[in-house]
C-alpha cells in the first residue's frame, strides 16, 4: 500500500493561476470552490487552455459565481455544442462558506478574487480568495519589501 498524499497542490496539477491578485489585494480568507463545467471545458482545461487572470467573483441570490475566466474550446470541440468561452459558471461551496463570504463581502472594501484553478482527485477546483484592494502606497511598500528581502537573501548566499 502507498502513503497517503498531501492534500497540497501538486506542480503537475496547476491549471492557471492569477498573479495579479497578489499584487492588487491583500489576500486574507482562502477557500477552495467546486466548478460547475461542462464536457468541453473539461477537456479544454485537460489541455491547460483556462485562464483566470481578469475574473472575479459575484454572490448574487447566495450563491457564488465565476465571471470573466477563459477558457478557450478546442478546435476538435464537437459542432453541435455552441462553445461560449467567456460564460459564467457557478462555484459550489458549503453553506457556512458562503455565508462567511457573504458576510464579508457586504463589508466595504471586500472582495473575491479567485487565486488559482488546479486539478484535485480528477476535478477542476478554483482556489478563491477574501481579498481587500491595494493603495498604490501599499504596492509600492509590497514591492520595496521583495526587492529587500531578495537582496537580503543574495547577501547571506555571498557571506557564506
Amino acid at each position: 500500500m502507498s502513503k497517503a498524499k498531501d492534500n497540497k497542490t501538486p506542480q503537475g496539477s496547476t491549471i492557471a493561476l492569477n498573479r495579479r491578485a497578489r499584487h492588487d489585494y491583500f489576500l486574507e480568507d482562502k477557500f477552495e470552490a467546486g466548478l460547475v463545467l461542462e464536457g468541453w471545458e473539461v477537456k479544454s482545461l485537460r489541455a491547460g487552455k483556462g485562464r483566470v487572470a481578469e475574473a472575479y467573483v459575484l454572490m448574487k441570490d447566495g450563491e457564488a459565481f465565476l465571471l470573466g475566466s477563459h477558457i478557450q474550446p478546442l478546435e476538435s470541440a464537437s459542432t453541435h455544442v455552441l462553445a461560449d468561452a467567456t460564460r459564467t459558471r457557478k462555484l459550489l461551496l458549503h453553506d457556512r462558506e458562503l455565508a462567511s463570504l457573504i458576510g464579508a463581502t457586504e463589508q466595504k472594501g471586500y472582495t473575491i478574487v479567485p487565486t488559482a484553478m488546479y486539478w484535485r482527485r480528477g476535478k477542476a477546483k478554483l482556489e478563491i480568495a477574501l481579498a481587500k484592494g491595494k493603495a498604490k502606497y501599499d504596492k509600492r511598500q509590497t514591492k520595496k519589501t521583495q526587492d529587500w528581502q531578495r537582496r537580503k537573501a543574495q547577501i547571506m548566499r555571498s557571506d557564506g
